[in-house]
């Protein structure tokens, strides 16, 4: 399942963000690609761990932390740091699906990728194409979102970026583990807590039902996550 989080940063945290990354040293995209993503990925990219990524990708994680959708959504259990990455001049990204386990390099820090992440950094009307596409038994997906707002879909999808051919599209990516592995799983728990909100806006935090449903969530929980 595919979750759009709406104004993870807000216009002026978006500005920030670029401000930083645009004057920094960008390099090519493989230099995080596994083998079978090398074949495929033309864009340019800002190296892991450097200032930049850090003081960036510190404030992203911040807005996560505080965003409640995405929370509920993901269910987040370790998220790694996010990466920057920017498209221009006919780069694109081919077809292919993210490597099952991301370890950060130089650190024993490593995460089952159960969801990926894209956070955009540029306004759709900057660049043409650029198109992030999710392929699931649906179809395929074509998301490209304001800045500052993010897609999450499940890392087993099969998914690539169309070539930009005009302006530049900047974005940040990264992936999470999250506490409940079973991505049917994961949804239910995301529709209930969402039935359980909207009730409680309508019949009161104390209403009995509501209090019994909160139980049946949080015994799935103990279930099924991870800790």
């Amino acid at each position: 399942m595919m979750f759009r989080i709406p104004e993870v940063l807000s216009k002026a945290q978006v500005k920030h963000c670029r401000e930083i990354i645009d004057q920094a040293e960008w390099v090519d995209g493989n230099v995080t690609s596994g083998h079978q993503s090398a074949l495929a990925k033309r864009n340019m990219q800002l190296p892991e761990g450097s200032a930049a990524a850090r003081q960036v990708g510190n404030l992203i994680l911040d807005a996560l932390e505080r965003n409640p959708l995405f929370i509920s959504a993901a269910l987040p259990l370790k998220v790694y740091p996010p990466l920057f990455n920017r498209y221009a001049s006919n780069e694109f990204f081919g077809t292919h699906v993210d490597n099952s386990i991301r370890p950060l390099r130089g650190t024993d820090f490593r995460i089952r990728t159960d969801l990926s992440c894209t956070l955009f950094l540029s306004e759709p009307e900057e660049y043409d194409g650029g198109e992030l596409c999710v392929e699931d038994t649906y179809g395929v997906h074509r998301v490209k979102l304001p800045a500052g707002h993010m897609v999450l879909y499940p890392s087993t999808s099969l998914h690539h970026v169309s070539p930009v051919t005009r302006g530049a599209r900047v974005a940040s990516f990264f992936w999470l583990q999250s506490m409940v592995r079973d991505e049917g799983q994961r949804t239910l728990m995301f529709q209930l807590d969402k039935a359980i909100q909207g009730l409680t806006s309508d019949l009161g935090k104390d209403h009995q039902a509501l209090v019994e449903l909160t139980g049946i969530y949080h015994n799935l929980m103990r279930r099924w996550a991870d800790s």
